[in-house]
């Protein structure tokens, strides 16, 4: 039954955390939603959420949710979704996109595991061209 009730997959879609210069020249950190597909994303919302358990004293940390609506992101071009701290690089950071396309529902948690937002894991983000982690 549960495989009934699951959309189509999300084959296409990611999100990145790309650094970028501010208008000081100071590094920030931005996410960014990534369409691949080559038809527009429609409706697309995105909650985000950062939880860890504390290490030492077994206390759940968790950061305030924030809903996005995005509206539409069309065809391989990307979006801003949030600017991130660095403060919440030792958290898991989750992005739970949703969006509409050919007339069907799809979602996708991302996480970013904790520590894993850092430059030894930096890529070139495609469609952005900056430097960044990202999970498709």
């Amino acid at each position: 039954m549960k495989e009934e009730l699951q959309g189509p997959k999300v084959t296409q879609a990611a999100v990145a955390v790309v650094e970028e210069l501010n208008e000081l020249g100071e590094p920030v950190f931005n996410v960014y939603l990534l369409n691949f597909y080559e038809v527009e994303l429609e409706g697309v919302l995105v909650s985000s959420v950062g939880y860890a358990v504390h290490h030492e004293t077994e206390e759940q940390v968790k950061t305030s949710m924030l809903r996005h609506n995005l509206e539409n992101v069309p065809p391989r071009s990307f979006k801003k979704i949030e600017p991130i701290i660095e403060d919440v690089f030792g958290l898991n950071n989750e992005y739970w996109v949703s969006f509409w396309m050919n007339d069907a529902m799809y979602d996708k948690k991302f996480i970013f595991l904790q520590e894993t937002i850092k430059e030894d894991n930096f890529v070139q983000i495609p469609l952005i061209n900056k430097p960044g982690v990202m999970i498709r």
